[in-house]
């Protein structure tokens, strides 16, 4: 091969190699322009990068209102009678009429007795009153005859002495009849059996055809009053004298409710017991209920309230907004700038999701109800809702340090 025919060859290759060489310059050329358009469109590095994002919290002002003062304790509700049905003589229940569950007045049949035993004795007893009154009939002639023999001499005064005697025995026999009379017919009256109050008959314990006695621990039934009903209760010795004054001042409203905040019915506290528990330090007292719809039960647990008093214009703020950390209650505060406030706080009657604040805000402040568990001193906020002042339940109980006893609401 001679050197003119070599020359196409070498040709096609510094091709390829300048071919390469181009495509290397023009992705080069294509990074270093790319990395430029990157660089304009990127925003200028911002001073203070450890700014942080505004965090959405519900906040609610604090206000002015009249606040009920509200003493609370644990209480059981009772019947305001309760009657167990027993009979008063011996014999065998021949039938039971009522209906358990039963609505009844005082003096309705409830049960009878077999009456004939008493039907027996009061016959036998008007017998005897029978007899003694003819022989008080024959004693009191002869007394008078002897009265007119002893006049003429014809009878000795022993002898007259003696049917007055007969005479006066006579007549104690009779009253002991008329006495035995009314015992057999209170014992046939006892054999039906009424109800002494008004009230609502509960499970029948014993049925007809069982020999029963007055001495028996068991009874028929048990009748219990609902309408009205009683809640015994307790409250602290401290209390007392509050809530005397309230009672000589008028009556006193007592608001039973269950644990869930259920109002059950409207009454009237009626006693303070006349000691004070020493081993608890606490009082008794009881409320009575009219229970026109009988949502009190004997036997339940309930939460007794007693409004002793007004608060007039007192500063409030949702529960919500209370918060206990380890130097005590507080309250985040949004300030002018956007800005949470850590505000130190005292508190006093909570009533209805309302706290009164005593020291620590003013009238109109922004207090944090939502969103607590996110904030540290001076960070920005953003209000995503206002909320009245009122029972404001927390957003995320779960995640919140009030959940965690970290803070928690507050309670006087």
């Amino acid at each position: 091969m001679t050197a003119t025919d070599e020359t196409p060859i070498r040709k096609r290759k510094r091709g390829s190699v300048a071919f390469v060489l181009l495509a290397i310059a023009a992705l080069a050329v294509g990074i270093y322009v790319w990395r430029e358009n990157a660089a304009v469109a990127a925003p200028p590095p911002v001073a203070g990068a450890a700014i942080r994002a505004a965090v959405p919290v519900s906040v609610a002002s604090v206000e002015r209102r009249d606040v009920s003062v509200i003493l609370s304790g644990l209480g059981t509700v009772q019947a305001s009678q309760t009657v167990n049905i027993h009979t008063r003589v011996d014999g065998t229940l021949q039938s039971v009429t009522f209906t358990e569950g039963q609505n009844v007045k005082a003096g309705d049949v409830l049960a009878k007795l077999d009456p004939r035993l008493a039907e027996a004795a009061l016959a036998q007893a008007q017998a005897g009153k029978a007899k003694d009154e003819a022989q008080l009939r024959g004693a009191q002639a002869d007394l008078v005859r002897f009265s007119q023999l002893a006049q003429k001499d014809y009878a000795s005064k022993q002898q007259l002495d003696q049917q007055q005697a007969t005479v006066d025995q006579l007549k104690a026999s009779i009253a002991a009849d008329v006495a035995a009379i009314q015992s057999a017919q209170t014992d046939l009256d006892y054999m039906t059996i009424t109800a002494p109050v008004d009230g609502r008959m509960g499970i029948r314990q014993l049925d007809a055809g069982n020999v029963i006695h007055a001495s028996d621990s068991t009874p028929i039934a048990v009748l219990a009053t609902l309408k009205p009903i009683s809640v015994l209760f307790t409250l602290p010795e401290k209390d007392l004298a509050a809530v005397q004054q309230a009672m000589a001042a008028g009556p006193v409203t007592v608001v039973a409710t269950r644990e869930d905040g259920t109002v059950l019915g409207t009454g009237t506290l009626s006693v303070v017991d006349n000691e004070i528990d020493s081993t608890t330090g606490t009082a008794r007292l009881k409320g009575v209920f009219p229970n026109k719809d009988e949502r009190l039960w004997p036997g339940a647990f309930v939460h007794a309230s007693v409004n002793i008093a007004t608060l007039k214009d007192a500063l409030t703020v949702p529960e919500a907004a209370v918060q206990r950390g380890p130097d005590g209650l507080y309250a985040w505060v949004v300030t002018a700038d956007g800005n949470a406030v850590m505000k130190p706080i005292e508190t006093g009657q909570v009533t209805d999701g309302a706290v009164v604040v005593q020291k620590g805000l003013a009238a109109g402040d922004q207090v944090v109800t939502n969103g607590q568990y996110r904030l540290r001193p001076k960070s920005r906020v953003a209000i995503i809702a206002k909320t009245a002042n009122e029972n404001v339940a927390e957003d995320d109980a779960g995640k919140d340090t009030a959940a965690k006893g970290g803070a928690t609401s507050a309670r006087p």
